[in-house]
Parts: structure tokens; sequence; C-alpha cells
């Protein structure tokens, strides 16, 4: 359970619904997700989180689903298990297959891995790296 609980819809302030109405709009969704509802505890926080996630999530240079992808190789390696299964569900609607979640899955376990063995081995950056 969420530490503050949830804010549903109904039970939610007009500053808190405007947020929760630009974000289904947004996402063409009929319902709001736990993590709104979660944040919604401080409205401050709930709308400089979805502006940000506005402007850092649309198409750019990179496309939808490879922003997807950097998320929940993110979200793996920060153990966020709600934001892995948010993200997933995202980059499946955006067309990511199996063999694809699995690769990604593969590159992020092998990042970590070499990243603690260059933290651990204290490995200098080759001058080459630096230009």
């Amino acid at each position: 359970m969420a530490t503050l609980g949830l804010i549903e819809y109904a039970q939610a302030g007009p500053e808190v619904r405007a947020v929760y109405d630009e974000i289904m709009a947004v996402r063409k969704a009929d319902w709001i997700n736990n993590f709104w509802k979660a944040l919604a505890h401080d409205p401050v926080s709930l709308r400089r989180t979805w502006e940000s996630i506005k402007q850092v999530m649309v198409p750019g240079e990179l496309d939808h689903l490879t922003k997807q992808m950097i998320y929940i190789a993110v979200s793996a390696t920060n153990q966020c298990g709600y934001c892995i299964a948010s993200h997933t569900a995202a980059a499946r609607k955006a067309g990511m297959t199996d063999a694809m979640f699995a690769e990604l899955m593969a590159v992020v376990g092998m990042a970590n891995e070499t990243n603690r063995l260059a933290s651990g081995y204290q490995v200098e950056i080759d001058d080459a790296f630096k230009k």
C-alpha cells in the first residue's frame, strides 16, 4: 500500500483533478494510475512531475519506444517494480516485443555487471574516451 494512500478522482480537489484530467486527455485513458494517485498528496509535486514527464517523454531525437525502453532499463537498475511494469506496458503498446525486452534486460544486466567491475577496480578512463 502507498505510504500515504491513494487519492482517487472523486476525492481529489480541483487542483489535483485538473492534473488528472490532463493526464487522461494526453494519454487517451479513462483512469489514473496509482503513481499519480500517490503523488497527489503533494499537488505541487504532482503538477511539476507531470509537466516534466510531458516534456521529456515526447518523441524528439529519440522515438517514443526508445524512450520507454530507456525508462525500463533505468527502472530495472533502480529496482522500481512499479516503473518497470508501467513503462513495459507503454513500451509494449509502442511495439516492443518479448525478444526486444529480453535483449534489453541482457544489456541492462551486462551494463550493471561491468559498471560494478570498472568501479571496483577503479579503472582509469582511457584518453581516447575523453574526446
